[in-house]
């Protein structure tokens, strides 16, 4: 038996209805165990940071994206002891390219490497 059946439900249904390129899932739960909220649950994965880059969301807004992946884990925001929060980072693969470019000109790091001509 797995000691994250949560997570692993939450990455299969991800990856079987968006066929995400890319997938990151982070349990905060542990970060949020002292919450007044979570006295008395016995469950170690309420929280998660979730990042997915997927050619579904195309031509979609966010609140669109975001309300595809609650339908998808519906059951598991609904059930005793499940998911009390979520976090969301929902792009397509255009925008990762863009956001993944932008991160290194602002790191100073060259675009693309231009090849020197050694004449």
């Amino acid at each position: 038996m797995s000691m994250t059946p949560v997570e692993d439900t939450v990455r299969l249904k991800i990856t079987e209805a968006l066929k995400p390129s890319t997938l990151e899932i982070y349990n905060d739960s542990a970060k949020h165990a002292h919450h007044k909220a979570m006295q008395g649950s016995v469950s170690r994965e309420t929280h998660f940071r979730i990042s997915i880059t997927s050619e579904a969301f195309k031509s979609k807004m966010q609140p669109a994206r975001h309300r595809i992946v609650y339908a998808l884990l519906k059951e598991e925001l609904d059930r005793a002891g499940g998911i009390h929060a979520l976090q969301l980072k929902t792009r397509t693969p255009d925008e990762e390219e863009r956001e993944i470019a932008r991160e290194k000109a602002e790191q100073g790091e060259p675009m693309a490497k231009v090849e020197q001509d050694q004449g």
